[in-house]
């Protein structure tokens, strides 16, 4: 039986990888010579569908995930290193560059081996990204890094889709103090957070909505906090969905800790050709969102710190792609 987590991946990997805009420039020159960067918002909104598809709670990590591997997505679509943004579009989710260049430079017989032995869980590579800030080590969800470098860029993401007063209170104090721990150890590297929260807010809880999104932008402007916050209100049409994810008792979902076995592989991409086809509608209330958290304005910024902090040899593809925007 092919689990909850392993036909997710396999949906996510498939929608990435044919996305129509994959290979397209993200950037765009306006009239008055400023760059803007143009998301795939097609992507996330299939993206989004997903979790609804598979009727994947919160507590699975399955709905979080979607925002994880679209925010990485959007940054190959930059220009930036397929090994050094994780989670990376092939499993395992996390691995140095360093060992995937040693790897590919291996013969054959000893490449296979090694990439077997990388491919087993917990024997190699990691299975999420934990980054060791001033006061403790913290799982963050998009991570660009090297072993040369360290850390050069780190995005926390959350999404709430339900008790929005009871919850929203504890994820942008979390924040706060996330933000802190990170940013004292690491005050180079582009810091970012991006929030999904569900449209029913809007009509269930509009004052906390108010709040919320206030909060977020008041996060994005502090100094020694986040270098940009970004947000996206998605309304998700369930309707026809399954709910699947309570026969799925492996528990939350860390990226990169699904990976498969060939046959269990083979089972989850035959079921995503399936499922595909009947992903449900996700519309993304892009009115609603304020300009300094437009999700455009989020990614172009992230880009813009990692190639204003680093020499000019560094990320020569994202340099060459925002220049010819």
């Amino acid at each position: 039986m092919t689990s909850l987590r392993a036909r997710a991946w396999a949906l996510f990997d498939r929608i990435v990888s044919s996305a129509p805009s994959c290979d397209v420039n993200p950037w765009r020159r306006e009239d008055d010579g400023s760059l803007r960067f143009e998301p795939d918002y097609e992507a996330l909104s299939s993206l989004l569908g997903v979790p609804a598809l598979l009727g994947a709670t919160s507590q699975s990590g399955v709905p979080a995930l979607a925002l994880d591997v679209w925010v990485s997505y959007e940054l190959r679509r930059a220009g930036f290193d397929t090994d050094r943004v994780w989670p990376r579009p092939v499993a395992p989710r996390v691995l140095p560059q360093e060992v995937v260049s040693f790897v590919a430079a291996l013969p054959g017989r000893q490449r296979k081996e090694l990439e077997e032995r990388i491919s087993v869980r917990g024997a190699g590579g990691a299975t999420s990204a934990n980054i060791l800030g001033k006061n403790y080590v913290k799982q963050v969800d998009v991570v660009m890094s090297s072993w040369a470098t360290g850390p050069e860029l780190m995005i926390s993401t959350k999404r709430m889709d339900s008790s929005f007063g009871k919850n929203a209170a504890n994820r942008v104090e979390e924040s706060y103090g996330d933000a802190k721990n990170l940013r004292l150890r690491h005050p180079q590297a582009a810091l970012g957070f991006f929030y999904g929260l569900g449209a029913d807010a809007l009509e269930t809880e509009p004052e906390t909505a108010r709040w919320l999104i206030d909060l977020l932008g008041k996060l994005g402007r502090e100094a020694d906090a986040y270098d940009a916050v970004g947000l996206i209100i998605m309304d998700v049409d369930t309707a026809g969905t399954d709910n699947s994810d309570e026969a799925d008792p492996a528990g939350p979902l860390e990226p990169g800790s699904e990976v498969l076995l060939p046959s269990a592989e083979e089972d989850a991409l035959a079921a995503a050709e399936d499922d595909l086809p009947r992903l449900p509608r996700v519309t993304l209330e892009r009115g609603a969102v304020p300009a300094e958290l437009d999700p455009g304005r989020f990614l172009g910024q992230m880009c813009a710190l990692v190639l204003d902090r680093t020499p000019i040899n560094f990320h020569r593809e994202a340099r060459a792609r925002r220049q010819s925007a």
